[in-house]
C-alpha cells in the first residue's frame, strides 16, 4: 500500500542499508560543510559516547535531525530533497573510522553501510548506497566509499571545485581527530553511531509534496539558505525534460561566483526590484517583488544569468571590452574597496544595460565612484544610502538623463559643500579607522596617477606632527601654540601613510629620525601621500596649510566639487536666479525621462523656444491642431533629428504664438503650457509668474487664456 507521506525515526544501520539507496538529484546545491560543521558533528558524537554506558544498548538515543525524501514503499531508490550534507558527512566519517582502523572485519562491516562491492562472474555492478550530484559523484566513489580511497584524497595537491574541496577538507578534520583514538575506542564510536544514531527519515511518493515538507522543515530551522529554498522551489517547477539543463546553468553561476557571493548577488537583485530597506527575510521579499521569480525560465534566462555575469565582472573588476575597459575596472576596484555594497543594485542596474557601451560605462561608474566615496567622506548613514542608490536604480531603469544635475547619480552643490568641508575638517577625529584609509588610499592613488597597486598586508595612517610631541621637542618649536596644534594635527595636511602597523613610540621621533626609521621600509616609501613628507626639511603649520591645499584641490578636481555652495550662497544663488529669470522672462521646460529640455523667453508678442532646445521627434498624443504644426516644423527644417533619434533640435528660434502651442510641440501632445513652463532655475509656473506681472504687461499667455475663457463661456 502506497502512503502520501511517512515520518519514522531510523537508526543509521537501518538508513545505511539494503533499505535505502540515496541519490542527490542534479538541482540540489553542492556540498557545503566546512570544517567547522565536521568538526562540531564529531565534538559532539564523542561527547554524547563519553556519556553513554557500557553497553551501547543502553544509550540514549542520539538524533541528528531529519531528511527529506522522494520515496515509494517498498522500494530503495531514495531521492534526497533535504539531508544530502548529513548523510554525505556522515557517509565521509564512516569512510575515515574505516580507513583509521585495522581489523579488517571492522572494515568489511563498514564497507556494507557505504557500497556493495559488485560480483564480475555474476556482472553485478557496484551499488552505491549514497549518490551524489553528476559533478561529484565518481569523485566521491572513487575517494570516499572505495577502500584506501580517502588516504589519497588527503593528499591531493590539484586544485578543486568547491565540494571537492569541502570534502578533502572535512576528511583532513576526521582523520586528524581519529588519530587521537585508540582502536578500541574507534570500534565504539563505529558502533554507536551505526546503532545510536537516528535520524527523521520523512518519505513522500512524489515532487511537489517533498518540497511542501522541505519547506516547513526549513522554515523551522534546517540549515539551508534562501537560496537553497529558491533553487528548490524554482527548478523544482520545471517539467523534467527542462530540470537538468536549468539545474546545470543555476549551478554554473553558482560555482562561478562561489557559494558566499552567489547569496549575496539575491540580496542585491531583491534590492533592485525592492528599491527599499529590508523589512522581512530575503525568501519572503524575493518572492514578493521579484515578480519573474514565479516564471523559472525568465527569471533564471533573463534576470539570473545576466544578473551573475555582471556581478561577477563587478566584483572582481573584470569588465571586458575592446576600449576603456581599464579606466572603468579601476573604478570598480575602489568602490569594491569600500566597506557598504548599497551602491552594487545600481551597478548590476546599469551594467545588464549599458555593457555593450564602453564610453556610457565609464561615465557611469566614474560617477558611482564619486557619489559613494562623498557619501563616505560625508558619514551617509546606511538609510541615506539605501534610499539614495535605490533612487538610482530607478533612474537607471527608467533611462533618465543620469548626467543631469537633478540626476541622483550627481552630487548637488550642498552636497559637494558637505563633501568638501568633510574632507577638510580634522578626519582622523571624525572618521573611523577604516573610512579615513579608504579615503587616503584612494588621494594616494590619485597623486600616483592611478598606478599605484596596493598589496599590503597592512595599512596605516600615521600622524607626521605628533598628537602629543614632546616638550623641547623640535615639533614644539614649529608649532608652539596649541591651538594651531589641535587645528592641524587631525587634518590631511599632516597625514601619511605606512604599510605597517603603528609604533605610538616610533609616532614621537624627531622629524628627521621619523622620516627613516619610521616613514621608509628598507629606505623605500610605498606611498606617494608619504613621499611628499619626506622632501620637506621642517614640518611647520606653512608647511602643513600648503599641503592641505594642494590635497583638497586634487580631489575638488576629480571629483568635481567645484560648484560646491553652502545653504546661504544656493539661496543667495535661487534669489538672484529668480529675479534675472522674472526680469528677463526666462522659461524652460524639462522631461527627465526622455531627456528632453527647452528654453524660451515671453516676448510680449510671441513665446520664443530658443536654438538648442529638444523636442519629441513624434507626434505621440491624439490628433490636434498642434500636430500638423509639429509636423510643419519638421518638414521646415525647423526641428532637426538624425535617423533613429527620438529627439529632434531647434536649429533656430522659432515664435509661438503662446506657451501651450510651444509645449504641444516639444511634447508631441496637447498640453497646457502655462502649467509646464516654468520660470528657470525654479519651480514657479508661467501662470503663476503670469499672475504676478502687472495687468499691463503683454503676454502671449494672456491671450491663449483669453482665448480659453471665451470658448468655457460659448460652452455655457
Amino acid at each position: 500500500m502506497s502512503h502520501t507521506l511517512s515520518a519514522k525515526e531510523q537508526a543509521l544501520s537501518k538508513v545505511f542499508s539494503d533499505d535505502y539507496v540515496f541519490t542527490i538529484p542534479g538541482y540540489q546545491r553542492p556540498y557545503s560543510w566546512g570544517e567547522e560543521q565536521a568538526q562540531e558533528l564529531l565534538d559532539d558524537l564523542l561527547g554524547a559516547l563519553r556519556d553513554a554506558p557500557e553497553k551501547l544498548a543502553d544509550a540514549m538515543p542520539y538524533f541528528l535531525g531529519s531528511i527529506v525524501l522522494i520515496k515509494r514503499d517498498a522500494v530503495p531508490d531514495a531521492t534526497v530533497v533535504d539531508g544530502q550534507q548529513r548523510l554525505t558527512t556522515l557517509t565521509l566519517l564512516l569512510s575515515a573510522i574505516r580507513a583509521s582502523v585495522t581489523d579488517t572485519v571492522v572494515q568489511a562491516g563498514i564497507t556494507k553501510r557505504i557500497y556493495e562491492a559488485g560480483d564480475v562472474v555474476a556482472a553485478v555492478e557496484p551499488r552505491y548506497l549514497l549518490s551524489l550530484r553528476d559533478r561529484d559523484r565518481e569523485f566521491f566513489r572513487d575517494y570516499v566509499q572505495h577502500e584506501n580511497g580517502l588516504l589519497k584524497l588527503t593528499q591531493l595537491t590539484a586544485q578543486l571545485p568547491d565540494a571537492q574541496s569541502r570534502l578533502q577538507a572535512n576528511a583532513r578534520v576526521f582523520l586528524q581527530a581519529l588519530e587521537e583514538l585508540d582502536q578500541a575506542e574507534l570500534i565504539r564510536l563505529v558502533q554507536f553511531v551505526v546503532t545510536r544514531c537516528f535520524l527523521v527519515v520523512v518519505s513522500t511518493p512524489d515532487l511537489d509534496s517533498a518540497y511542501r515538507i522541505f519547506g516547513v522543515l526549513n522554515s523551522r530551522g534546517l540549515d539551508l539558505s534562501a537560496t537553497d529554498i529558491l533553487k528548490a522551489e524554482i527548478i523544482g517547477s520545471f517539467p523534467e525534460k527542462l530540470r537538468d539543463a536549468y539545474t546545470q546553468r543555476w549551478e554554473d553561476e553558482e560555482e562561478s561566483l562561489g557559494r558566499t557571493s552567489f547569496g549575496e548577488l539575491f540580496s542585491h537583485i531583491r534590492m533592485v526590484y525592492r528599491k527599499a530597506k529590508p523589512h522581512s527575510t530575503l525568501l519572503k521579499e524575493f518572492r514578493a517583488h521579484v515578480a519573474s521569480v514565479t516564471e523559472p525560465k525568465a527569471f533564471i534566462d533573463d534576470v539570473l544569468v545576466p544578473m551573475a555575469e555582471a556581478y561577477k565582472a563587478i566584483i572582481d573588476a573584470a569588465y571586458s571590452s575592446t576600449e576603456l575597459a581599464e579606466p572603468i575596472n579601476d573604478h570598480l576596484r575602489w568602490l569594491n574597496r569600500l566597506e557598504f555594497k548599497d551602491w552594487v543594485p545600481p551597478a548590476l542596474a546599469f551594467f545588464i544595460r549599458q555593457q555593450n557601451n564602453p564610453q556610457a560605462m565609464l561615465s557611469f561608474f566614474r560617477d558611482l565612484e564619486r557619489l559613494a566615496y562623498s557619501m563616505l567622506a560625508r558619514k551617509i548613514g546606511v538609510n541615506g544610502r539605501v534610499e539614495r542608490f535605490s533612487k538610482l536604480t530607478d533612474a537607471v531603469e527608467k533611462l533618465e538623463g543620469l548626467a543631469q544635475e537633478v540626476s541622483p547619480l550627481q552630487l548637488s552643490p550642498a552636497e559637494q559643500h558637505d563633501t568638501y568641508d568633510a574632507l577638510n575638517g580634522p578626519l582622523y577625529a571624525t572618521h573611523s579607522s577604516k573610512a579615513l584609509g579608504i579615503l587616503l588610499l584612494r588621494l594616494d592613488a590619485l597623486l600616483a596617477d592611478a598606478s599605484a597597486s596596493y598589496q599590503h598586508d597592512v595599512i596605516s595612517v600615521e600622524h607626521v606632527l605628533p598628537q602629543q610631541p614632546a616638550s623641547g621637542s623640535q615639533w614644539k618649536e614649529w608649532v608652539p601654540e596649541p591651538e594651531q596644534h589641535q587645528f592641524w594635527v587631525h587634518r590631511l595636511g599632516n597625514l601619511a601613510l605606512l604599510s605597517r602597523r603603528k609604533n605610538s613610540s616610533a609616532s614621537n621621533y624627531e622629524f628627521a629620525k621619523k622620516k627613516t626609521a619610521y616613514f621608509t621600509k628598507g629606505r623605500v616609501c610605498s606611498f606617494a601621500l608619504t613621499t611628499q613628507v619626506l622632501q620637506h626639511e621642517q614640518w611647520t603649520a606653512e608647511v602643513m596649510e600648503e599641503r592641505q591645499g594642494a590635497l583638497l584641490q586634487k580631489l575638488e578636481n576629480v571629483w568635481r566639487l567645484n560648484k560646491r555652495m553652502n545653504s546661504v550662497e544656493q539661496e543667495l544663488q535661487r534669489i538672484a536666479t529668480q529675479a534675472q529669470a522674472e526680469a528677463n522672462a526666462l522659461f524652460e521646460l524639462k522631461q527627465a525621462k526622455s531627456g528632453l529640455q527647452a528654453h524660451a523667453r515671453e516676448t510680449g508678442e510671441a513665446f520664443v523656444v530658443m536654438a538648442g532646445s529638444t523636442a519629441r521627434r513624434q507626434w505621440v498624443g491624439v490628433p490636434h491642431n498642434y500636430a500638423s504644426l509639429h509636423a510643419q516644423l519638421l518638414a521646415d527644417g525647423v526641428l532637426v533629428a538624425g535617423e533613429g533619434d527620438e529627439l529632434a533640435t531647434f536649429a533656430h528660434d522659432y515664435e509661438f504664438g503662446s506657451p501651450s502651442a510651444a509645449a504641444a510641440v516639444l511634447l508631441g501632445r496637447a498640453d497646457n503650457g502655462r502649467k509646464s513652463w516654468r520660470l528657470q532655475g525654479t519651480t514657479i509656473d508661467y501662470a503663476t509668474w503670469m499672475s504676478s506681472q502687472p495687468a499691463d504687461r503683454p503676454a502671449s499667455g494672456r491671450r491663449e487664456e483669453a482665448v480659453a475663457e471665451t470658448v468655457m463661456d460659448e460652452n455655457l
